[in-house]
């Protein structure tokens, strides 16, 4: 395993994701991304899977030290006092007294930025994070948080793979000692068929999917978080530490990038970055 260092937190770059995975389905593949080897494990409030993943963790007979765990607030909880709340149930259902990374899981305006924010801080203060962070968060909501607000945020979960920059985003991380997880760094399947990474996929023996998460991990401060629900995915995913991707081979990817490459685009979200 390969790893991100903030501060003194190593953040495995390599974790398993868990979005849309629930009830014994859930467990199935959690028990399997463990027995694998991943230990960096992510969730959210909203994925309505905290109580198998603790149920998971707790019975796993790993250290808690050892697994790096991240979930997220979502946007009905972050008023002050709600957003603790939502954490202690939180806990509660991880079976756990802490989290590794707790992050905002959306821009949300209709609670100012710095109640959110202070709310998070005071998670972190009473020892319930080691640290905390943000997701979908453009530049100037992270310039907002982080210049003008102060909070010591770590990270920005973002949607981001071979068909979407995040480019300025990353620019605005790398400028503030602060890492990027991406989510559906698959593109949720639309670049299987992709010319280009079929070549680089023949070039190196390997998946398709092993050479996005390659990519993806050879940037240095970018974390990974793809889910999967067979053992034979779970498995594959795993399967990317043992070649690397020449400059010539990273640069090709990155020119998959598209203008409309974005998959995940609420009506509520922030108005996006441009990069591409």
């Amino acid at each position: 395993m390969e790893y991100i260092l903030s501060g003194s937190v190593k953040i495995p770059v390599l974790g398993f994701g868990t979005w849309k995975l629930t009830g014994a389905a859930c467990v199935r593949a959690t028990e399997q991304a463990l027995e694998t080897g991943y230990r960096h494990i992510d969730t959210a409030q909203i994925y309505e899977n905290e109580t198998e993943i603790g149920t998971v963790l707790s019975g796993s007979g790993i250290a808690r030290a050892d697994i790096f765990l991240t979930t997220k607030v979502w946007t009905e909880n972050l008023k002050d006092g709600a957003l603790q709340r939502s954490v202690d149930e939180s806990l509660k259902k991880l079976k756990t007294d802490y989290v590794d990374l707790l992050l905002i899981h959306w821009p949300m305006t209709d609670v100012p930025f710095a109640e959110q924010l202070q709310a998070l801080k005071s998670v972190q203060d009473a020892g319930k994070t080691r640290l905390i962070g943000v997701s979908n968060f453009t530049v100037a909501q992270l310039r907002e948080a982080v210049e003008i607000i102060g909070a010591p945020l770590v990270n920005n979960q973002v949607e981001y793979h071979p068909y979407l920059s995040q480019k300025p985003v990353l620019d605005f991380t790398r400028s503030h000692d602060m890492f990027l997880t991406a989510y559906s760094p698959l593109a949720r399947g639309k670049i299987m068929d992709d010319p280009t990474l079929d070549a680089l996929a023949k070039k190196h023996g390997k998946s398709i999917s092993q050479i996005i998460l390659r990519w993806l991990l050879q940037h240095g401060d970018v974390a990974a978080i793809p889910k999967a629900a067979s053992v034979a995915h779970i498995k594959s995913n795993f399967d990317i530490f043992d070649f690397v991707l020449s400059h010539e081979d990273v640069a090709a990817i990155h020119a998959l990038a598209r203008p409309d490459g974005r998959l995940i685009n609420p009506a509520w979200g922030p108005v996006w970055d441009k990069s591409a």
